[in-house]
């Protein structure tokens, strides 16, 4: 008995060496936070009802690199859905460099909008601060504009088993809900304040487990 598995030909210890190894992403940490943002934000979509292939979000990390490579061209990411049953629904994705979002930025991003007219909502990705004159220009789009920090899309909270699942209340259960809790409609932004602090609270613990992934698997 005494000695087993401490010595020997060291062929175990070498199995477990591959093992490990196995579990060690070797690639670059900006495909594999673009790939996790890319996935998330498909998820998200679909969740809302628009058209997702299962295919895209099905896509390995392994897959995703054979076709985007090591570093991500910002264009080639850029993705547009349909809603299932509204056609007249569509959302453009769209992936924004490291540096500070400027209105030069914003300029660039609206080229790449060649119809508008049948766009309904533009998702954008950013990874930097947006300035306040960026902000402004966004607002002269026909659409909403919805913008995301890439950290904040590592990780799908909504599939915490702890984190109940949202969807957007109807008018007539919007006011019904008012009614019941006798909450008057000028109120409503007092909660939108409150409901804030706790999605923050909730942000805070997606950026510190997508951290430690991270770390872990580069």
């Amino acid at each position: 008995m005494e000695g087993i598995g401490l010595e020997g030909d060291g062929s175990n210890g070498e199995a477990l060496g591959k093992c490990l190894s196995g579990l060690v992403d070797d690639g670059s940490i900006e495909s594999h936070r673009y790939f996790l943002s890319r996935r998330t934000v498909l998820e998200m979509l679909r969740d809302r009802g628009y058209a997702v292939p299962n295919t895209e979000i099905d896509l390995s990390l392994h897959e995703f690199r054979a076709i985007h490579g090591q570093s991500p061209d910002f264009d080639r990411l850029k993705l547009s859905v349909t809603h299932k049953t509204d056609s007249s629904k569509r959302m453009l994705v769209v992936f924004y460099g490291p540096g500070v979002v400027k209105v030069s930025g914003i300029r660039l991003i609206a080229g790449l909008i060649t119809s508008k007219e049948t766009l309904t909502g533009l998702i954008l990705i950013v990874q930097n601060h947006i300035t306040n004159q960026a902000l402004k220009a966004l607002d002269l789009f026909s659409f909403k504009v919805e913008i995301f920090q890439i950290t904040d899309l590592l990780v799908n909270i909504t599939k915490h088993v702890l984190k109940p699942q949202h969807r957007v209340l109807t008018e007539h259960e919007k006011q019904r809900l008012l009614q019941k809790y006798s909450i008057e409609e000028k109120q409503e932004y007092d909660l939108k304040g409150s409901f804030k602090y706790m999605e923050n609270t909730w942000k805070f613990f997606t950026i510190l487990v997508s951290y430690m992934y991270l770390t872990f698997t580069s």
